[in-house]
Parts: structure tokens; sequence; C-alpha cells
């Protein structure tokens, strides 16, 4: 289980969930990565992020 940074909304997350793994939140909507695994921490992936992503 872990807290969206956005709106602190629990979400559910895999206990087998690997860093890197991109997920979203079901409250707010915002696109979220798992940047640690032990505990559970999301990071929102900002625009500038997912341009970088596009290339």
């Amino acid at each position: 289980m872990a807290h969206c940074p956005e709106c602190e909304a629990v979400i559910e997350v895999e206990d087998d969930v690997e860093e890197g793994a991109k997920l979203d939140c079901p409250d707010c909507g915002a696109e979220l990565e798992v940047v640690n695994t032990n505990p559970v921490e999301l990071d929102v992936i900002s625009d500038e992020e997912k341009e970088d992503e596009a290339w």
C-alpha cells in the first residue's frame, strides 16, 4: 500500500512491484512511478519526464 503524492489517496500496490513501474492514481488520475519498493514510495511523473521518454 502507498499514498499518492498529489492527493494522498491510498493506492493498493502489489507486493512484487518493481522500481520504475508506472501506474495511475484512481482518485486524481496522476501518473505515478514507483521510486522505492521497501517501503513502496511513489512519485509523480512530470510532463518533462514524459517528453524525455518520447524520444
